[in-house]
């Protein structure tokens, strides 16, 4: 793993599309298409982020604000870059972008397994409020639904 000098998180834009789906391809059995990605673009209730890792794509996260509540419906960051603070930041950015909105709360679905996930986002302030059984597939798992309020 190569240590990351510099991290940005700015909007998602549509040239980083392509690098994103090829991320999403390595890292979820049911990954977004790139045609899901563009879509974003043009939903103003949803805010995208691409983290950048010394200039190269290496993620994003994104939520969907409903009512001002922020549903996050993505975070993803390159295999080979993880635990290096990058889902951390993205993370910081959507929720100071979101609470620049109205957002009064979040809420996302984890798989019950992604243990490095669920302690991510309990530094966030997120706490666990449910199960959804079967919630995913491929492999079938759980869901925890966290909310951070």
């Amino acid at each position: 793993m190569n240590k990351i000098m510099n991290i940005e998180v700015r909007e998602l834009r549509e040239s980083d599309i392509e690098a994103l789906s090829v991320i999403e391809q390595a890292s979820f059995s049911q990954p977004w298409s790139a045609r899901q990605f563009h879509e974003l673009l043009d939903r103003d209730y949803c805010v995208y982020l691409t983290a950048l890792a010394d200039g190269q794509i290496a993620g994003c996260a994104g939520m969907t604000d409903i009512c001002h509540e922020g549903d996050i419906d993505k975070v993803v960051v390159d295999e080979k870059l993880r635990g290096q603070g990058i889902a951390d930041k993205l993370l910081t950015e959507l929720f100071a972008r979101g609470t620049a909105r109205g957002v009064e709360a979040y809420t996302l679905e984890v798989r019950v397994g992604n243990i490095p996930a669920i302690r991510l986002y309990e530094k966030h302030g997120f706490v666990s409020e449910g199960v959804r059984p079967k919630f995913y597939e491929a492999p079938v798992e759980d869901a925890l639904i966290m909310w951070k309020r």
